[in-house]
């Protein structure tokens, strides 16, 4: 167990690929020659220990991120294992948020996958350094080479293999080793804990030469000494490559290609090495970015353990044993059972009940958190994902997290009365773990709605009501989440002028909404508010409540009652009372004049565009893209994929119900898809009219 005060030895790391890269068997593999568990479980089985709710186990995928410790050469890493489904994307996203290194899988028969693509990105938004992993080099059609070129291709340039297989499928019998030159051995008797190095075979030295000299001039650029004794051709020690290959990750300039198979007990060992020797310790990274709430100034958070403390809340979940857990990462100081923190995002004051430090599901209680550390806090009630605690003498906010909108809704409802109470408070439970997952009432049938990322999102949840809740449901067709803009700019005033209970209230004001491009608007922000009046006009400690009741009142449509998104509201004018007006009065008035503005404006309906990704046999090529076309859909990209073909496609969610079954019977069962939200876009004139028609009832 590394030094508790010796932050370079923590690797707080995340494992993110396409669903079935092998990400859940890897991390298992960890586990298992660290120590931490004595025998492996199997996805396929359904007992890997960081696949532990019901839904992982019999559906053979990750839902729910899963967090563990363990400890190899003296270094502890914290180990986050995401999901790879894009329906749980909020889980993927919140992980990399708060990680300082990761390790992208790939599988080695098919390489760069969508949601590979689509989570790499995400990392490189937040700049983690990462490590890439080809896995599954024992399979039948497997292709170390094509998957470099991959990567390169699709990922980065600046990936090299700093390891190649010793052959592959039912052949693949090692790896080589290119910064040592030497080829390692794994023994199948004891699952590979036992594995030995050896001189590189003659039939594949030439190989690992050719890529050895690739690996030394890529990284070479980063090192001028390194350099220099490369072009003078002299004996580079392994530590000085080593070295200089992880200066290279951290500064985000080089990712390092390793191979293996973690179902055969191969690589993950040397995996684990390259964790210690390459990804990032908490020193290691930038300082993390907070505001001053008082003086509004941007502030650098430093990992140090004697500093004051601060820490995100990045995950919550609803435990039936110890109730709501809170993970946590920690960017300063410390924290001990029993303390009294601040929510400085609400600015309650909450008590730490208990520390765990969590391995899957299990927990151990521990007494103290310091800088560089994850686990779960119990105790604290109101916290949510994305919120700062700290201190209370640390007044600062780390930036929230962004999470994407939910695209689908179903309607729900209790089988019985009874189940009434019951229903409620477990989508309210639901609702405050996955930031994705939206309750909400519509105002017209009063029927209770809920909104996921997808089909499957919603049937996990209605799964989840029905085992961890006991609440049996009946649930609707699915409908789309569609969102409501406008076209035009208007101008409007809202007045509250009024003497109640014998106490006066004026508030008046002046607002300008205008539409703004997707492209303009801050990442994470749906709508933006801008203040152009000096403070003669309204004072500005009004100003806060006009923009916090401007903004809420986009949430109701003029349309279809759908939230309101790209507008730019702009506060133009207005007048106060010095004895009259009250925060609650501007509240009121913004509220009127948002509202009034929206339904003078020229409205129109947004729907959500899903970016599709198929994958099939080039002989049914012309039957899928004609089906994408029937749906309104725009190709992309075409592109070869081995001996398939890859088409990415942007669809309108309306048209995708049951896309599964249609690509099934399009493709002879041989074609496989994935989706994700890309953004939401206005409907055509004459399908837009056709909804409205069907919501008026006519």
């Amino acid at each position: 167990m590394p030094n508790e005060t010796d932050l370079s030895a923590i690797r707080n790391i995340g494992i993110t690929a396409h669903i079935d890269a092998g990400k859940t068997t890897t991390s298992e593999r960890m586990l298992f020659y660290t120590g931490i568990i004595h025998r492996m479980g199997e996805v396929h089985d359904g007992n890997a220990v960081m696949d532990w709710m019901a839904q992982e186990k019999e559906r053979g995928i990750t839902i729910t991120s899963a967090v563990t410790t363990c400890f190899w050469k003296k270094k502890q890493i914290n180990i986050i294992d995401t999901p790879g489904h894009v329906d749980f994307t909020a889980e993927v996203e919140r992980s990399l948020r708060i990680l300082d290194g990761a390790i992208g899988i790939f599988c080695a028969v098919g390489g760069v996958e969508p949601q590979s693509e689509t989570v790499w990105h995400q990392a490189d938004r937040y700049k983690i350094p990462r490590i890439a992993f080809i896995n599954k080099m024992d399979r039948v059609g497997a292709d170390f080479d094509h998957v470099v070129e991959m990567i390169q291709d699709r990922l980065t340039q600046n990936a090299a293999p700093i390891q190649i297989p010793i052959s592959c499928e039912d052949k693949f019998s090692g790896i080589i080793d290119l910064i040592s030159m030497k080829a390692c051995y794994f023994e199948s008797e004891t699952m590979g804990i036992n594995y030995h190095y050896e001189k590189i075979p003659k039939e594949q030295l030439e190989r690992a030469k050719e890529y050895r000299a690739h690996l030394l001039e890529s990284i070479s650029e980063y090192d001028d000494t390194l350099m220099e004794k490369y072009l003078e051709e002299k004996e580079i020690p392994p530590d000085e490559i080593i070295s200089v290959v992880r200066k290279a990750v951290i500064h985000h300039q080089f990712i390092p290609v390793l191979c293996g198979s973690s179902l055969k007990n191969t690589g993950v060992q040397l995996l684990l090495d390259a964790i210690i020797n390459y990804l990032p310790s908490p020193l290691d990274t930038p300082p993390v970015i907070a505001i001053n709430k008082k003086s509004e100034e941007i502030k650098e958070i430093f990992p140090e353990i004697k500093d004051t403390f601060s820490a995100l809340a990045f995950k919550v979940q609803i435990d039936k044993y110890v109730g709501k857990l809170i993970y946590i990462r920690v960017y300063s100081g410390s924290v001990k059972r029993s303390s009294t923190i601040i929510n400085q995002t609400n600015n309650k004051k909450e008590r730490i009940s208990r520390i765990l430090q969590m391995h899957s599901n299990k927990k151990k209680d521990i007494a103290e958190l310091k800088a560089g550390d994850i686990a779960a806090i119990v105790g604290p009630k109101f916290v949510r994902t994305g919120d700062t605690i700290t201190s209370f003498d640390n007044n600062i906010l780390l930036s929230d997290i962004s999470f994407p909108d939910s695209v689908i809704s179903i309607a729900i409802e209790p089988k019985t009365k009874a189940d009434q109470e019951t229903l409620s408070d477990a989508l309210k439970k639901l609702e405050e773990e996955d930031p994705t997952f939206i309750v909400s009432q519509n105002k017209d049938t009063g029927q209770t709605l809920i909104s996921g990322m997808g089909e499957l999102h919603l049937e996990i949840i209605v799964d989840r009501l029905k085992r961890e809740f006991n609440v049996h449901a009946n649930v609707g067709n699915p409908h789309v989440a569609y969102r409501e803009t406008i076209e035009n700019t208007v101008t409007e005033n809202g007045e509250f002028i009024r003497e109640l209970g014998g106490k006066g209230h004026f508030a008046v004001v002046k607002v300008k909404l205008s539409p703004i491009k997707f492209e303009d608007l801050p990442i994470g922000k749906k709508n933006i508010f801008v203040n152009s009046i000096p403070s003669e006009i309204i004072p500005k400690e009004f100003c806060s409540a006009i923009e916090e009741s401007a903004l809420n009142a986009c949430l109701d449509g003029p349309l279809m009652s759908s939230p309101v998104e790209r507008v730019k509201i702009e506060l133009i004018g207005g007048k106060f009372n010095e004895v009259d007006s009250a925060e609650t009065d501007f509240n009121i008035a913004a509220s009127i004049a948002v509202s009034n503005a929206l339904r003078k404006a020229r409205a129109v309906i947004m729907e959500p565009i899903m970016l599709v990704t198929v994958i099939t046999p080039e002989d049914f090529m012309g039957e899928i893209i004609g089906d994408i076309n029937s749906k309104r859909g725009k190709i992309e990209i075409i592109r070869s994929n081995q001996k398939k073909q890859e088409i990415a496609a942007k669809i309108p969610m309306s048209e995708l119900f049951g896309y599964a079954t249609s690509l099934r019977s399009v493709s002879q069962g041989r074609a496989v898809y994935t989706m994700e939200f890309f953004r939401h876009e206005k409907l055509p004139a004459n399908i837009q009219e056709k909804i409205l028609k069907k919501i008026r009832g006519y």
